[in-house]
């Protein structure tokens, strides 16, 4: 008899819980790529990360230890100024957070890779909200993708619809295989060599571990 993981007053089962632990990390990497503010520690996120992490792998549990204690290491100004210059920078910034850059080589202006996963995006009824400002292929975009399939396959197995968990399996390979699996690689290789902070390094390689992992998973 499998292990039962006790939330309240839902039962989760191994799978379950691990598909949750999956789609928590998501979420939680999401976050840490927007601007870095007090919000990060008051929301005792770090504590989250390291709690989904540990759950899916002994190395995902240890790379998220080590970031929340980079975070720890530095004030909020010096990794807004890290942030910035990874990410923002108007000429050259190190480590552009968009899939077309490190899936085609061009600047992030509509490339066809976008259009692809703004397609994806529309398939799966996910909707950017109306304050998001950015492109669409923005890896926190993308990453809070991953994390409404993986929870949306929870709730189909905790009903009970392996179809409807069939199929949006389905397409959370197509977003690892065609866009996250090959775009983060590069991504994260850019951040880690640019970053001035051990926050960002750190981050980029949970990150790649996470994603890594995910795209290994059929």
């Amino acid at each position: 008899m499998p292990a039962l993981f006790s939330l309240g007053v839902i039962v989760l089962s191994d799978a379950e819980r691990l598909l949750a632990a999956r789609s928590d990390l998501s979420r939680l990497l999401a976050a840490c790529f927007y601007e870095p503010g007090p919000e990060f520690a008051e929301e005792k996120m770090f504590d989250a990360i390291v709690a989904a992490a540990k759950d899916i792998a002994p190395d995902l549990g240890a790379a998220a230890r080590r970031l929340a204690a980079a975070f720890t290491a530095d004030d909020l100004q010096t990794l807004l100024i890290d942030y910035t210059r990874l990410f923002l920078a108007p000429e050259g910034a190190l480590a552009q957070p968009y899939g077309s850059v490190w899936l085609t080589g061009a600047q992030p202006l509509m490339q066809e890779s976008t259009l692809d996963v703004i397609a994806l995006y529309a398939e799966g009824g996910f909707e950017l909200a109306d304050d998001f400002r950015d492109l669409p292929d923005h890896i926190a975009a993308e990453l809070e993708f991953l994390y409404t399939l993986i929870f949306r396959e929870v709730q189909a197995l905790r009903q009970g619809d392996a179809d409807v968990a069939a199929a949006v399996g389905a397409l959370r390979r197509r977003l690892l295989t065609e866009h996250l699996g090959r775009s983060i690689p590069p991504f994260a290789t850019a951040m880690r060599a640019g970053a001035q902070t051990a926050f960002y390094r750190e981050l980029a390689t949970l990150t790649a571990l996470f994603i890594e992992r995910e795209d290994a998973i059929t």
